[in-house]
C-alpha cells in the first residue's frame, strides 16, 4: 500500500503546480500590487478564515497564497485581493486522500495514531528486508555469470518462477539504495527515537518537542509595529533569487517575526532561509541561511525532502517514484516465490508420506 500510494504522489507538488495555474492572472495595465498588509486585511473578509502566513511569489502573475495552520489554504489575486474559489474537490482532494493513505489508512481522531503504529512497523521491517536482501546477495555476485543474471532482465526465462526470480533479484539491485534513503527517512517520521538519532549523529543533543527555542514574555497590550510591507521589503533584500517569501503573521503582542524566503521550489531545504526581524524597528534580530544552521537541523530538513526525493530536484522525485515501483514488483515477485516455494514444498510433504503408508 505504501509502495503504491508513494508511486502515486511522486509528482505531487507539480501536479499541485500546475492545477494552481488556473489561479495565475496578468495584470491589467498599470495595475499595482497590493501590499502585504492590505492582503492580509482582504483575508479577514473570508469567513471563518483567520490567516497565520502568507507566501508572496517572484511571478507578478501568481496568486497570494493564506494559510490558517496547515488545514485551509485561501489563494488572492495579489492585484485585486479577490478570493479565488477552491477547487479542493480535484486533485488537492485526491492527494490529500492518498497521502492519508500512505500515512495512516486514511483513519481519523485516535485510530490514526494505532494505524500509524501499523505503517510505522510495516516499514521498519521493509528497511530490515532490503538491508537483509543485500546482505544475502552480495557473496553471490562475484561469479560473472550470477552477476548478469542478477543485474539484468533474461529474456530467456523459461518459466513465471525463472522469470519471478529474475525480475527480484534485477529490481532489487537497482532501487536498493533509493529505497533504503525512502525507508529510513520515513522511520525518522514514526520513530522519535529515529528522530533523535538523526541529531545524534550529527554530534548534537535532539531538541526537546514541546519545548521553545526563542520564548518571548507576553505584553499586556499589543505591541506597535511596522507595516508587514517594510518587513517583506527588507527580506527581500537578502535574496535577489528569492522564488518565495512566507511571512508567519505573528501574534498581537509578539516581539519579531519570521520570514522565510525560498529559492528552490519549495522541496529543496538548502535553498530555504530563515529571516527574524523586530516588529516595531524593522532591526535585525536573527538572519540564518540554511549553511547557518547546525548540522543536525540541516539534517533533520534533509531527511523530510530525501523521502519524497525533492531535495534532488526532479531527477530526485523521478527516482524515488521508480524505485517505490521497483518494491510494488518485489513484493509481487517475492510474494510468488514464497507461494511457489511453499506450494512444492506441500507436495513433497505429501509425496513423503504416501511412501509412509503401508499398502493394503
Amino acid at each position: 500500500m505504501m509502495s503504491v500510494t508513494g508511486v502515486v504522489l511522486t509528482y505531487e507538488r507539480q501536479a499541485q503546480v500546475w492545477e494552481d495555474r488556473s489561479y495565475y492572472a496578468e495584470p491589467e495595465t498599470g495595475q499595482l500590487m497590493l501590499t502585504a498588509d492590505q492582503l492580509i486585511a482582504a483575508s479577514r473578509n473570508l469567513e471563518g478564515f483567520e490567516a497565520s502566513s502568507l507566501m508572496l511569489n517572484s511571478d507578478p502573475t501568481a496568486p497570494v497564497v493564506l494559510r490558517q495552520g496547515r488545514s485551509q489554504t485561501q489563494y488572492l489575486n495579489p492585484y485585486s485581493g479577490q478570493a479565488y474559489n477552491p477547487h479542493s474537490d480535484t486533485w488537492s482532494a485526491f492527494f490529500s486522500t492518498v497521502r492519508g493513505w500512505h500515512r495512516w489508512f486514511n483513519m481519523t481522531g485516535d485510530n490514526r495514531s494505532s494505524a500509524r503504529i501499523v505503517t510505522g512497523a510495516a516499514n521498519l521491517m521493509f528497511l530490515f528486508l532490503v538491508l537483509s536482501g543485500i546482505y544475502l546477495w552480495l557473496p553471490k555476485i562475484y561469479a560473472q555469470a550470477a552477476l548478469r543474471a542478477r543485474v539484468w532482465f533474461n529474456a530467456s526465462n523459461s518459466n513465471a518462477n525463472a522469470r519471478n526470480f529474475n525480475w527480484h533479484h534485477v529490481f532489487g539491485f537497482w532501487a536498493a539504495l533509493p529505497l533504503v534513503v525512502i525507508i529510513s527517512t520515513a522511520t525518522v517520521f514514526n520513530y522519535t527515537w529515529a528522530n533523535n538519532l538523526v541529531y545524534q549523529l550529527a554530534g548534537e543533543e535532539p531538541p526537546v518537542r514541546g519545548g521553545s527555542a526563542s520564548v518571548e514574555a507576553p505584553n499586556p497590550a499589543p505591541v506597535s509595529r511596522l507595516p508587514y510591507a517594510d518587513l517583506v521589503d527588507t527580506a527581500k533584500t537578502y535574496s535577489e533569487d528569492w522564488r518565495t517569501i512566507t511571512l508567519a503573521i505573528p501574534a498581537a503582542e509578539a516581539n519579531s517575526a519570521n520570514l522565510t524566503l525560498d529559492e528552490g521550489d519549495g522541496g529543496q531545504p538548502q535553498k530555504r532561509h530563515v529571516l527574524t526581524l523586530d516588529v516595531s524597528g524593522g532591526e535585525v534580530i536573527k538572519w540564518a541561511p540554511f549553511t547557518s544552521q547546525s548540522a543536525g537541523a540541516q539534517a533533520r530538513r534533509w531527511v523530510r525532502f530525501l523521502h519524497t526525493g525533492e531535495a534532488l530536484g526532479l531527477t530526485g522525485q523521478t527516482i524515488a517514484g521508480i524505485a517505490s515501483f521497483a518494491a510494488i514488483l518485489m513484493v509481487w515477485t517475492g510474494l510468488a516465490l514464497a507461494l511457489r516455494r511453499f506450494l512444492r514444498w506441500l507436495t513433497k510433504l505429501r509425496k513423503t508420506r504416501e511412501v509412509e503408508v503401508p499398502s493394503t
